[in-house]
C-alpha cells in the first residue's frame, strides 16, 4: 500500500512547480538548495557557534576487529545541538531540497515513495554492510 503523504507530496510539488519545470532548472536548483545547506551548516558552527567541528583522522580497526568495531570507532565530528534558530534555517534548506528532490523525481517519471521503500529494504537487508 501507498503512502498517501509521499503522493500528496509529490503531487503538491508538481502542482507548485511552474517556472523551473526545465529539467536543466531542476538540476541547478538542487544543486543550489545543497549549497544552501551546506553554507547553513557552516554558518551554525562559524557564525553561531551552537555546533562545533572537531575533525581528526578517522581511526579504523585493525583488521582482526570485526565490522561492528567501526561504529565505536568512527566520529561524526561534530559537537554541540543546534540552537533553534540554526534548526529552523536548516530545516528550511532541507524541505527545499527535498522540494526539489521530488520535483526530479515527477520529471523523469519517478515515485519518492518507491524509491524510499527500496533503499529502505537494501538498508534492511543489507543493514550495516551497505558501508555507507
Amino acid at each position: 500500500m501507498k503512502d498517501f503523504i509521499f503522493d500528496d507530496f509529490q503531487n503538491c510539488v508538481d502542482e507548485s512547480l511552474l517556472r523551473h519545470k526545465s529539467i536543466l532548472d531542476i538540476l541547478t536548483k538542487m544543486q543550489d538548495s545543497q549549497s544552501r545547506i551546506n553554507r547553513a551548516v557552516a554558518k551554525s558552527v562559524t557564525n553561531c557557534g551552537c555546533v562545533k567541528i572537531n575533525a581528526e583522522k578517522q581511526c579504523l580497526p585493525t583488521s582482526d576487529d570485526d565490522i561492528s568495531a567501526l561504529n565505536e570507532c568512527l566520529k561524526k565530528h561534530l559537537e554541540g545541538q543546534l540552537c533553534d534558530n540554526c534548526r529552523d534555517v536548516l530545516e528550511r534548506e532541507i524541505g527545499n531540497h527535498m522540494f526539489y528532490i521530488t520535483s526530479l523525481c515527477n520529471s523523469l517519471d519517478l515515485n519518492l515513495y518507491d524509491i524510499l521503500l527500496k533503499e529502505y529494504d537494501k538498508m534492511n537487508t543489507l543493514g550495516k554492510y551497505t558501508f555507507r
